[in-house]
């Protein structure tokens, strides 16, 4: 509609005519007039419809044409069938995790390098594919595309350029020997904690009783899978004679503060007192208020204390809470004064542990002894570490949005004051609130004039970072109260509150903010259930560098719900390893890169405890044949796409449901590309207890069979009747008690080592139980 309010020309090109049909459905029921195109052309009507595969949408300004693709329309890439939502998820993280030419790459054994193209060369009279991946001077290495998992896109914090490494140079490994000497200290500290928290006994609460049922079955919505999974976890830990320190981590609005009332009244439930800790006055204020409403009908009494609560009241609560008369105590860094001693302390919720200072961390960490604790965090978490952070505590992570949130439609376009005065004043009119985002305190206060005469009717506030803390919280409050409903403020937005009412941002110079920033400022709109806008503007005749049209393109495209918070908040995830493991080791994140930053934490960690460091003793064979994609079947982009996703199968079944998808995206599957998927069904099925490895010669294969397979009773007889259609190409002996069997490589010998192989594997599943 915004299209159609500005007289442009609206072409919907849709992937498919189902696309289309559906579009068509949706017109119809909104009175919207269309036409139907055969091929792209100046339609005659203000709407018009065409099947049509294009990759992604534009709008020519001067010419008033807008066309739209099914990926703006449905979030469908080109092609992408009725198949893609069972690969949503793969889908979704590989869109920013794709490599772009340039992007820097970081090889386990020889560095960083700066990823080129995709390269398809002939070795030995086969094609293969490789990455050529370019390091300091003019060197250059060429990885074949199936050794993917050797090659990890480098992650640091955004802005930060690593150095190149020299092939062949020392200094790569000495940098990953400090780290690791490093990590070490780090992961020794770990284990001693995971050890403390284990002889510390805490209060093990009793399993949920009927008024928990009650009191869980009076919320409105049902739990999404993430948060019945968190609160599973969260119960199991209170449960527990051991003290809880757990960690919940989900975005803004994704349903923490539902998860934390259920454990808070689990031990409320259980005779004990529970605070909830927040960093600012106006948090505190939105929990207590929220907590009033959900505890109304079970006789919780709840007390709040702030610097907004006047001396006498918080004097009376303070008594009540020393006295055990309060059961549920919500405030700010005021909870952590001397004169407030708990009666008898059962849990600790502490929103956004991070934001507070140094001192208030010590004196979290001197009630957290003998006490649960609970830790909200919107900051995520990078899964990986969840392994790693057992030592200081344990993780739950909510990464689905509850089904009643719409996603944010956002929009990036050039900066025009006409645009930005009919936005503001459509959104007032539907009751709405807005966030304004100048991020220049010195031309704030003007911003925020021009846009008071531009709409007179608007009530303008503004906040930003100069100003102190009693002054911003008293600014938000007034907007949080709808006294003001037009908020100009900078990034310290970014950290704020859900006020539900407000459904547009508009974001002012948005190429000068970082990705993780963009997305966060981005949240702050789309917690009520109305649909909410985010434009994200840039000056009209400016040049843009590539790295921002790059940023305004990706937070243009996490409009799904959780995508971003998975993929778009890189930066944040650094930031929260940092806030988790200290600043040092933050900074070893940017010497080699988040990944192989957590492998070697990882690593450390198990030996520690020692635990087998898993290690795959039959790498990813590479058969001499012609595997590859073609050029003209998939681009490079999804050429790496598709070797992550064939590589990453780890069975059959996995690997037939990604032949599935392929044949229907991209179509007919070619030879070369067959060659490759048989290739990755091979290795799985070499993956086994029955084969110890698979030697390639110029004429022939030599698979050398285990030793539990070779005692298996009878097992030459049975071998000989079950490959009886490949006795003309197999010789099999017993060398040293173990079997080995010789294949001669005829044409379509690929073919029959898969046969072997699955005979192979079927006869140890049949008879192994019996050795």
């Amino acid at each position: 509609e915004t299209f159609l309010n500005f007289d442009n020309k609206v072409i919907l090109a849709l992937n498919t005519n189902q696309q289309l049909d559906m579009i068509k459905e949706l017109l119809i029921e909104a009175k919207l007039d269309f036409e139907i195109l055969k091929e792209i052309n100046v339609p005659h009507k203000q709407i018009a419809l065409v099947t049509k595969n294009i990759n992604e949408g534009f709008e020519l300004i001067d010419e008033k044409l807008v066309l739209l693709t099914s990926k703006e329309l449905l979030g469908y890439k080109v092609n992408r069938s009725r198949f893609v939502s069972r690969f949503k998820e793969a889908t979704i993280l590989k869109s920013f995790e794709e490599l772009e030419r340039g992007d820097y790459v970081v090889h386990e054994y020889n560095g960083i390098g700066r990823f080129v193209e995709v390269k398809t060369i002939e070795t030995n009279g086969n094609k293969r594919d490789y990455l050529q991946i370019a390091y300091a001077g003019s060197d250059v290495l060429y990885i074949p595309l199936s050794q993917f998992q050797l090659i990890r896109k480098y992650v640091g914090k955004e802005g930060y350029a690593p150095k190149l490494n020299r092939l062949g140079g020392t200094s790569w490994e000495k940098t990953k020997k400090r780290i690791k000497d490093r990590v070490n200290e780090l992961a020794e500290r770990l284990i001693e904690l995971y050890k403390a928290r284990l002889d510390t006994k805490g209060f093990a609460f009793a399993k949920d009783d009927e008024t928990q049922l009650l009191f869980e079955n009076e919320f409105t919505y049902e739990l999404t899978d993430d948060q019945a999974n968190a609160l599973k976890e969260i119960k199991e830990d209170m449960e527990k004679d051991v003290v809880m320190d757990r960690l919940l981590c989900g975005d803004v609005g994704f349903g923490k503060t539902e998860v934390a009332f259920r454990a808070a009244y689990k031990a409320i439930a259980n005779y004990k007192q529970v605070a909830i800790l927040c960093p600012t006055t106006l948090l505190a204020r939105q929990h207590f208020e929220r907590a009033t409403e959900r505890f109304l009908n079970f006789g919780i009494r709840i007390a709040v204390l702030s610097r907004l609560i006047p001396e006498a009241a918080q004097r009376k609560y303070i008594e009540q809470i020393n006295n055990g008369e309060i059961d549920l105590i919500i405030g700010t860094h005021r909870l952590l004064s001397k004169d407030i001693k708990f009666n008898d302390l059962g849990l600790l919720i502490v929103d956004e542990e991070q934001r507070f200072g140094v001192e208030q961390k010590e004196k979290i960490k001197e009630i957290k002894t003998n006490v649960d604790v609970l830790t909200l965090s919107a900051t995520p978490i990078p899964r990986t570490l969840q392994i790693s952070l057992l030592g200081i505590r344990d993780l739950s992570q909510i990464n689905t949005a509850p089904s009643e949130r719409m996603p944010i439609q956002t929009y990036v376009t050039a900066f025009n004051e006409d645009v930005i005065k009919q936005l503001i004043e459509r959104e007032l009119s539907r009751g709405g609130q807005i966030f304004y985002i100048h991020n220049k305190v010195m031309s704030i206060y003007l911003r925020a004039n021009r846009l008071q005469a531009l709409v007179p009717k608007a009530k303008v506030g503004v906040v930003h970072g100069q100003l102190n803390r009693d002054e911003i919280e008293d600014v938000m409050m007034n907007f949080y109260n709808g006294n003001l409903n037009l908020l100009v403020a900078t990034s310290i937005i970014e950290n704020g509150l859900d006020i539900a009412n407000a459904n547009l941002i508009l974001i002012e110079d948005a190429d000068y903010f970082g990705l993780a920033q963009l997305y966060q400022i981005k949240g702050r709109v789309g917690r009520g259930n109305k649909i909410a806008y985010a434009y994200l503007f840039y000056k009209e005749y400016k040049k843009i560098n590539e790295k921002a049209i790059k940023r305004l393109k990706a937070i243009q495209d996490f409009t799904e719900l959780g995508s971003g918070y998975k993929i778009a908040q890189r930066d944040l995830m650094i930031r929260g390893a940092g806030d988790i493991l200290g600043p040092e080791q933050a900074g070893f994140i940017d010497s080699i890169g988040m990944d192989l930053y957590l492998k070697i934490l990882e690593e450390s960690i198990l030996e520690k405890k020692d635990k087998e460091i898993f290690i795959d003793k039959k790498p990813t064979q590479v058969f001499n044949v012609e595997a590859y994609i073609p050029e003209e079947y998939a681009s490079d982009k999804d050429k790496i796409e598709l070797y992550q996703e064939i590589e990453a199968t780890s069975n059959i079944k996995e690997l037939e449901a990604i032949i599935i998808k392929i044949r229907d995206i991209y179509g007919r599957i070619p030879l070369e590309v067959r060659s490759l998927i048989k290739q990755r069904k091979i290795n799985i099925l070499a993956n086994s207890e029955a084969i110890e490895e698979i030697h390639e010669r110029e004429k022939d294969l030599i698979i050398t069979l285990s030793t539990r397979f070779s005692s298996i009773n009878s097992i030459g007889q049975f071998l000989f009747m079950k490959t009886t259609p490949l006795l003309s190409k197999i010789k099999a002996s017993f060398t040293n008690r173990i079997l080995v069997i010789n294949l001669k490589k005829t044409k379509g010998w690929l073919d029959d080592l898969e046969e072997l192989l699955t005979i192979i594997n079927g006869l140890y599943d049949k008879h192994a139980r019996k050795v």
